[in-house]
């Protein structure tokens, strides 16, 4: 897939440096990325309003917050319509338990990212309200281990 917008390399080093720490100031971002801070800000807001960059957040540890089970559920639906596809993805909004929802293709139709206090409060999820869902056929889960790697979403060179 071609891309969609008018980047340059100082653009693409922008977004790499800002991906690994947004929180870096304008003026240390235009020293990483060789251009004087009024270009620099110009060029961000550019990439901002083009909506290249969709926000900025804290990267929480989770297991220093008490959330100590990560997990993913593949959820298959009974119905496939586009409709029932729309309701199936507003409704994972209000689950706080869901961090990620993904549609995807193949054997499920949802895959949801899923993080939780304990594993209790995960089946307690699983169980009262997955299952229960109108509309939900089947949900497979997959406790993880270790994270072996987090990286930005996107890769850039």
């Amino acid at each position: 897939m071609p891309i969609t917008a008018d980047l340059d390399a100082i653009d693409w080093k922008i977004l790499r440096e800002l991906q690994a720490d947004g929180r870096m100031t304008n003026v240390e971002l235009s020293n990483r990325v060789g251009i004087s801070a009024p270009p620099c800000l110009r060029r961000v807001k550019r990439l901002e309003e083009a909506g290249i960059i969709r926000g900025y957040r804290a990267l929480l540890n989770a297991p220093a917050l008490g959330m100590d089970v990560v997990a993913f559920c593949s959820i298959g639906l009974k119905h496939q319509s586009e409709a029932e596809l729309k309701v199936f993805a507003e409704r994972t909004r209000g689950w706080p338990i869901v961090r990620d929802a993904w549609m995807v293709s193949g054997e499920s139709d949802f895959l949801l990212h899923c993080v939780a206090s304990d594993l209790t409060t995960f089946q307690s999820f699983v169980i009262e309200v997955l299952t229960s869902a109108e509309n939900v056929d089947t949900v497979r889960t997959a406790l993880t281990i270790r994270q072996v790697k987090n990286e930005g979403l996107v890769a850039i060179r």
